[in-house]
Order: structure tokens, then C-alpha cells, then sequence
């Protein structure tokens, strides 16, 4: 049986599931190196302001290691922020045949890389794309520096079309790239078939005020600039505006969910509107019912390299509108169950939403949650399990 070490800086709730099913299968031997050792309980997140601890196992079912990480200013934030001088001969006494790095930019992980090129294959995956990209000198000079440290891989996982292109953009080969699909832990936001966490969530939907026929659309996030919450936050105030001077009496509600530096900023431009609430950050073990809060989904970054909440919130069938530079926008939204509206344009995000609140949301919903099955762990297995001979 082939070895795996797979090398990334701590344990994350997208990727450790599926480093236990790849130990589980047993079709090849895994170990991961862990080089973010001061993360062994919880990580110091910047963005939300508080340490995370996640209330979810992450170490469970496989073997690992956490590898000393001596930088002064630990954390994936700056290249220097992983510095472990151990971490080459760790993986050596463990032997692999192959090894699967996170993160090349981080300067142990790019030492493994330049190490073990020519030794034994090196696997990559990341999920950056091109989206955010601006012609000019500044971006030909950053296609000739990534295209070097390309190099030192033999073979990369793509997530998603994006993605790809961006591998593609500097220098891998199409048959150097080999799909993995960018998945959560579905079975975990699937629901029972007594439907407890719709249970859950009309009662606590009840307690935020909410009727049973009330529209909500939720948000759930870091809340900072690249999420881009205001425009969400604009745009629902100007529909119910609309619907007011329409002499409508319905008015469509907005569900914030999370922590970050915006939060009061957010809070003053809601300026207390009843149809407006915000919730605190709420750990993994209640997502599955957070995501069931709101009737539709809506992440409109300015950036997002993926955007896995829209896998959650498709699991939870949940009809989904995203903006164009969310990365998994071309692979999983549908107009059957979702759009994507122009990043940044309040006009565009409001007919989108107005769109889907003519339709049939929970029908959206019931083939959201079909189309996401297929975006899962195993196959994200089978492909890491196909390229070990």
C-alpha cells in the first residue's frame, strides 16, 4: 500500500472528514503533517477578532502530527508565519511515496516542495482563480513568479473551472490536473427523515419573530470588506422600501449571522429596521440548522476563492444567489435553484433576489440539495486514490 503525507497547517473542518475517509477506505496509507503547531486546540482568527475552536472532531480516524512551527508571528497570515525546521525529516522517517501539499507560499510548505521534487511525486491543492485578476505589468510580473513555484509540482487537484484556469494560467499541464471537487461533509447538513433540524429551525425561527410564511434571506460569515455584507444589507432595505411604496404589505426579512470588524458598522446601517437580525457566530455542530433559518441563501463577496457556505447552504436545500466573483458561482448555481448576480452592483444583486422570490423557494430548495450531492467526500477520495500508481 502507497503513502500519503499530506502536509497543511492545522486541522480545518472541510478537509479533516475527508482525511479520515481516505484512512477508512484504505486504499492507501495516510498521514498528515500538521505545521501550524500552535493551532493544536484553537486558531487565533483575525478577521473574526476571537479565537475559533470548532465543536466538531477534526482528529479522529487518522494518523497525524503536529510539527513544531517555531515563528515568532505563527499563522498562514505572512510566508513566515509557518517555519518548521523539522518538518522535512519528519515526513522522510514516515517514508511516503508521495506527499500532498497545502499552501505554497507558506515557507515550510514551499521547502517541502522544492525538497521532494524529483524524489517523489508532489501533489498540490489549493482553489485560488483568476476572478479577481487585473491586466497589467504587475499581473504578468505575478504569472512569471507563481510559474516558477508551479514548477516544483507534478500533479495538482483542481476544485472547480475557476480554479483550473488559474492552474492552467501558470503552467500545469492538463495532464498534470486532475479534479477533486471542493465538498463539505454533506451527510452531516443532510436531514433526518423526521426532518428534526426543520424542526429545530422553525423554532428558533419562531423566537427571532418570524412567521412561518415570512421570506428570509440569510447570511452567514465573516463579517468584513470582501464579504461585501453592506450591499446585501442596501439592497434589502431598498426592496422593502419599493414594497412599501407599492402599498405592499409584505416585506422580505434579512438574518446576519457572524462576528468579524463590520459588525457595527452593519448594525448602524440596518439602523434597527424590524426586518433586520443579527446572530453572533455560531459554531459547526449548529450550521445544519442556522442554514435552515433563512429560506435563501446570499453570499455577495467581492472575492471568495470558492465560497463552501453555498455548498452548506445547498445541503440544506436552500436556494442560493451569489455574486460573479465567488469562485464555485459557474460550477453550482443553477437557475433552477439559484443565480448569480454582478459583484458590486446593488441594482443586479436586488432583480436577482426579486427573481427568486417570485419562484417556487422551496422547490429550488429540493433540487439545490439534489445538484450538491454529487460535490462530496468520497470523490474527492477516488481521485486522490486513482493517481497513486
Amino acid at each position: 500500500m502507497k503513502k500519503l503525507a499530506i502536509i497543511t497547517t492545522h486541522p480545518i473542518q472541510y478537509n479533516a472528514p475527508w482525511f479520515k475517509m481516505l484512512a477508512e477506505r484504505k486504499r492507501i496509507q495516510v498521514k498528515v503533517f500538521y505545521t501550524w503547531s500552535q493551532a493544536k486546540d484553537a486558531v487565533q482568527d483575525k478577521t473574526f477578532g476571537q479565537e475559533i475552536k470548532w465543536d466538531i472532531p477534526l482528529l479522529d480516524g487518522y494518523e497525524y502530527e503536529f510539527v513544531e512551527n517555531r515563528s515568532t508571528d505563527p499563522g498562514t497570515h505572512h510566508k513566515n508565519g509557518i517555519d518548521c525546521p523539522g518538518l522535512i525529516e519528519a515526513i522522510e522517517q514516515w517514508n511516503p511515496d508521495e506527499v500532498l501539499v497545502f499552501g505554497w507560499y507558506l515557507k515550510s510548505h514551499l521547502e517541502v516542495m522544492k525538497y521532494f521534487k524529483g524524489r517523489i511525486p508532489v501533489n498540490f491543492r489549493g482553489d485560488s482563480t483568476l476572478l479577481n485578476e487585473r491586466f497589467g505589468i504587475k499581473t504578468l510580473l505575478r504569472r512569471v513568479y507563481l510559474r516558477y513555484f508551479y514548477r516544483y509540482v507534478d500533479r495538482a487537484f483542481y476544485v472547480g473551472l475557476e480554479n483550473k484556469k488559474y492552474f492552467q494560467a501558470h503552467g500545469l499541464k492538463e495532464e498534470q490536473l486532475v479534479f477533486a471537487p471542493h465538498a463539505i461533509d454533506n451527510d452531516r447538513f443532510f436531514d433526518s427523515e423526521e426532518k428534526l433540524y426543520e424542526q429545530q429551525a422553525k423554532a428558533w425561527r419562531n423566537r427571532l419573530g418570524y412567521n412561518d410564511d415570512d421570506i428570509v434571506v440569510l447570511f452567514c460569515g465573516k463579517l468584513y470588506d470582501l464579504k461585501n455584507p453592506e450591499l446585501l444589507i442596501s439592497s434589502v432595505l431598498q426592496i422593502n422600501e419599493e414594497l412599501q411604496s407599492k402599498g405592499e404589505t409584505k416585506r422580505i426579512k434579512l438574518l446576519m449571522v457572524g462576528s468579524g470588524p463590520l459588525e457595527s458598522t452593519l448594525r448602524e446601517l440596518a439602523n434597527s429596521d424590524i426586518h433586520i437580525t443579527f446572530l453572533p457566530f455560531q459554531n459547526q455542530s449548529a450550521m445544519p440548522v442556522v442554514y435552515r433559518l433563512g429560506n435563501i441563501y446570499c453570499l455577495p463577496s467581492r472575492s471568495e476563492t470558492w465560497g463552501l457556505a453555498v455548498n452548506e447552504a445547498m445541503a440544506c436545500s436552500r436556494a442560493v444567489v451569489v455574486s460573479d466573483k465567488v469562485g464555485c458561482a459557474n460550477d453550482l448555481v443553477s437557475g433552477e435553484y439559484g443565480t448569480i448576480f454582478r459583484s458590486g452592483d446593488q441594482a443586479d444583486l436586488k432583480e436577482k433576489l426579486n427573481l427568486i422570490l417570485n419562484q417556487d423557494i422551496s422547490k429550488m430548495g429540493i433540487k439545490a440539495q439534489e445538484a450538491i450531492g454529487a460535490w462530496n467526500f468520497q470523490n474527492i477520495c477516488k481521485a486522490i486514490e486513482a493517481t497513486k500508481d
